[in-house]
């Protein structure tokens, strides 16, 4: 059975006395509360439910005045509320001005209800459930003309919404970045945004941008346009220029002047200023809106841009106009699926990672001020939404009615598997599958095969088996420690859910710290167990902040021991505020494991640190050198060069290798690699420009340490001919006569 974890709702997050205190004197901001760490969306005073959708918790307004269709339960769900016909007739406020007020009298009380709507949502009944859209949602759901009609209420879009109002509340946010399925909606969901937020908004701009400036001319002219069209005269200001331009869409006079008092007094069309409002969209380029301050940026197919065209250049210049100083005044709503990862996928998924609502900085904002949402496919999948717009996720005992009025006899799992099983054999179809429809964030990512220098297939089955199951809960977290804080003593690991170091396998307590010594130095007694490769970094901080991290990888050889075979136990990668954090937390795995390590010596600040503290003995020397030929620093400190083309080659081979035998499924078996961060690594190695790949550094030269004899080189024999001092003789005759 299908659990979801998309959502969740937090029972008793705050207090109930306080919520009820607050409540009853409707004393809750809409924002972001910082004393209980919630993004209010509620604009009533009053909050009832708090969800937690991917690590931002938001409170939802208390359920007031819930609408309910129908007595029946069956019959719960949403469905368009009619507009009455008198009103379908009249297009503009000059022609609602020239009614009388007996006439507008009638219909003042339902437009006032339609604006509370749209600004504070609307509650309905669907089956049996009480539940809240937001009014940007009821404005696409009851107001807004797609390409079919009208939208379809959907679960997915109701999350999408109430996630999308919190990133509106909080002032610390500059929007959203949402990875998609392919036909969830986005593109109409955000164009009715647009018009939604410009029909109420004075002296604003809005604007839209797309993969290529075609594409958001098409959002504009085919979505944007038509949606302002069908508006009710009520929510549409009046619009100058054409009915239906080509390249800006221009408010004058605001319908939102439309009030009791208003009207009451007399007021008219004429005496209302204007509101100055234009939505309008650019050509694709990095300085696209640049100079200007947008209240709302519309950015589509933001995972498609493909050179020379660069998406992170863009959004550092774009996010300057939703600002003023310190104050972000405007937002932007980013979505897309991705490409192939050169093909513009990479640099929306350098955006997508660093829009993580748990990695802040001091300001409280992400690394690039959005806030990431990635909701699967399965919620979103045509076909398998029942009528009510929940996802059907298992296979039901009875066919069931969808929404569009067909029979659903499978659950959307099923039959995704179903696909992903009939492309096995054709990875790169199946990679586009997964990247248009994505059940995980590593599915909508997946990178063509085409030039991958390894074995993708075998990768991506092995990614996929570990996404599959339970690999978490075979991986422990955590940091090593000298024994009592006693350095050189013995070392022990301590699980942490915040350490740097993942292992899957630790050496049962005989084998644990132990060491031998000869000619006065300590070495690794576990050598015939398996060994540690090593990726390095010498200097603590970078001009950029980022810089390369240090990688550790141990690797257990074929052994006699009962320890698990050709598996990498420990995977490190992290980069310490100081190098010596990261060089002791080096030699203590080292000394806990009782092996040795193979590491790169264009780096030697680490086996430096390695001979300083006694530990020498753990630096291999490079393999594929006889120890006389060793230079004088390689005789001293160990390790290997990386400048050498032959050790390149080596290196990427080893790890050729080792994936096709031990990575994927291999006899009715999957690997025992666990590490997702270094088979990803992996799908991206490229042997041209290895220093951005740390973990496959640091792992293929475990690989060859513990295969150090493959590369161990074989002396010339020599044959040079040997003089014995053997006299001979010339036989023949009487007499042999000396030679």
């Amino acid at each position: 059975m299908y659990k979801q974890d998309l959502y969740k709702v937090l029972d008793d997050y705050i207090k109930p006395n306080i919520v009820k205190k607050y409540n009853k004197k409707k004393q809750w901001k809409y924002g972001y509360n910082k004393e209980h760490d919630v993004v209010i969306i509620s604009k009533t005073g009053q909050i009832g439910e708090i969800y937690e959708i991917q690590n931002l918790k938001i409170a939802l307004p208390l359920l007031n005045n819930i609408y309910k269709r129908s007595k029946k339960n069956t019959e719960q769900y949403w469905e368009k509320l009619p507009y009455p016909k008198p009103l379908q007739k009249i297009k503009t406020v000059f022609e609602w001005n020239s009614y009388p007020d007996s006439f507008k009298e009638q219909w003042y009380d339902y437009i006032e209800n339609e604006f509370r709507r749209r600004d504070e949502g609307f509650t309905f009944y669907n089956n049996e459930k009480a539940t809240y859209v937001t009014g940007s949602h009821y404005m696409y759901l009851q107001w807004t003309k797609i390409d079919v009609g009208s939208a379809e209420f959907r679960e997915s879009n109701r999350l999408f919404f109430i996630f999308w109002e919190a990133c509106k509340a909080d002032p610390r946010c500059y929007g959203i970045c949402y990875l998609k399925n392919r036909r969830s909606g986005f593109s109409f969901m955000a164009s009715s945004e647009l018009v939604n937020q410009a029909t109420v908004s004075s002296d604003a701009r809005f604007g839209i941008l797309s993969k290529t400036g075609a594409d958001a001319k098409k959002m504009f002219t085919d979505k944007v346009v038509p949606i302002s069209v069908n508006y009710p005269f009520f929510f549409k200001p009046v619009q100058d220029g054409m009915d239906r331009p080509k390249t800006e869409l221009a408010y004058r006079v605001p319908a939102s002047k439309l009030t009791r008092r208003k009207i009451e007094i007399g007021e008219q069309a004429k005496d209302i200023d204007g509101l100055d409002t234009t939505i309008d969209w650019k050509n694709t380029g990095d300085n696209s809106y640049d100079g200007e301050k947008l209240k709302l940026l519309a950015h589509d197919e933001s995972g498609k841009w493909e050179r020379p065209d660069n998406i992170i250049n863009n959004w550092r210049v774009t996010k300057t106009t939703l600002r003023l100083g310190s104050k972000v005044v405007g937002k932007c709503m980013m979505g897309s699926t991705s490409n192939s990862l050169d093909k513009g996928g990479d640099n929306f998924k350098k955006i997508y990672e660093n829009s993580d609502v748990r990695n802040r900085n001091r300001n409280g904002q992400t690394g690039s001020g959005l806030y990431s949402l990635f909701i699967p496919m399965e919620w979103n999948y045509e076909g398998f939404i029942d009528m009510f717009g929940l996802p059907v996720f298992n296979n039901p005992e009875k066919p069931i009615s969808s929404i569009d009025g067909t029979e659903i006899d499978i659950g959307v799992i099923d039959h995704w598997l179903n696909e992903v099983d009939g492309l096995k054999n054709d990875q790169d179809a199946l990679n586009e599958f997964y990247r248009q429809f994505p059940r995980t964030i590593q599915h909508a990512f997946r990178d063509e095969t085409k030039e991958s220098l390894f074995n993708l297939t075998k990768l991506y089955e092995q990614i996929d088996y570990l996404e599959e199951t339970k690999y978490e809960n075979l991986i422990t977290q955590g940091n090593f420690q000298w024994f009592n804080g006693i350095k050189d003593t013995s070392v022990m690991f301590v699980p942490n859910n915040n350490g740097r170091f993942f292992i899957s396998w630790v050496p049962p307590n005989h084998l644990q710290n132990k060491y031998i010594i000869k000619n006065g130095l300590k070495y690794p007694a576990n050598e015939h167990l398996g060994a540690f490769g090593c990726d390095s970094y010498d200097i603590s901080g970078t001009v950029d902040g980022r810089g390369s991290k240090g990688s550790l990888h141990g690797l257990t050889k074929f052994s006699m021991e009962d320890i698990p075979i050709n598996m990498f136990f420990l995977e490190y990668i992290s980069r310490p505020d100081n190098t010596e954090i990261f060089f002791e937390d080096v030699l203590m795995a080292l000394v806990f494991y009782g092996m040795p390590i193979l590491a790169e010596n264009n780096k030697p600040r680490l086996l430096y640190y390695l001979k300083r503290r006694g530990y020498r003995g753990y630096s291999m020397n490079r393999p594929d050198k006889l120890k006389y030929k060793l230079s004088v620093t390689e005789k001293e400190i160990g390790g290997v060069p990386n400048s050498s083309e032959d050790m390149k080659q080596a290196h990427a081979a080893a790890i050729e290798s080792y994936i096709d035998e031990n990575i994927g499924f291999n006899n009715d078996t999957y690997g025992n690699m666990l590490f997702l961060r270094t088979l990803n690594d992996w799908t991206k190695f490229n042997l041209n420009n290895r220093t951005k790949y740390d973990a496959s550094i640091s792992s293929g030269l475990a690989i060859m340490a513990c295969n150090k004899n493959k590369y161990r080189p074989v002396a010339k024999k020599i044959f040079k001919p040997i003089d014995l001092r053997i006299k001979k003789y010339n036989n023949e005759g009487v007499t042999s006569k000396l030679i």
